[in-house]
């Protein structure tokens, strides 16, 4: 499972094709592809942040899914209909507001569905703060 897209590629795809992701600045950065695999940063701003010093789930899941949204678009090309159709999320550590990270990945690429597993952490891969699961809807070519 050879990817088709590198790192700029899905960079430039993200900014052309979903530039919300990037509303209150860009603090989501793609830092890894590789063979059935992508990483992802989350830089938090004050707005992923909940009382008690902690990154929210919602900015967690949406790590989750954009990540696992670019493991399969480095895979197939700029597909914008690919979509989620499941992401089921299990928060495991209160996460420290600080870099986060989220690696991907593909455990099946089908014609029509992509199934990715997704390991959420800070600093070191020893300690997960959360881990994901995700179905992609990939549309007829």
């Amino acid at each position: 499972m050879q990817p088709v897209m590198t790192i700029d590629e899905v960079h430039r795809f993200l900014e052309t094709d979903f530039p919300q992701i990037h509303t209150d600045g860009r603090v989501f950065t793609v830092t890894e592809i590789a063979p059935g695999r992508a990483s992802m940063r989350l830089d938090p701003s004050k707005r992923h942040l909940r009382p008690g010093g902690t990154v929210s789930g919602p900015a967690l899941f949406a790590l989750a899914d954009v990540t696992a949204y670019v493991a399969v678009l480095a895979h197939i090309g700029p597909v914008a209909l690919a979509v989620t159709t499941n992401l089921n999320i299990n928060f495991l550590r209160l996460p420290k507001p600080r870099s986060t990270t989220c690696a991907c990945t593909i455990l099946k690429l089908g014609k029509r569905l992509a199934v990715i597993e997704a390991a959420i952490f800070q600093e070191d891969r020893s300690e997960l703060v959360a881990h994901a699961t995700a179905t992609y809807s990939i549309p007829p070519r």
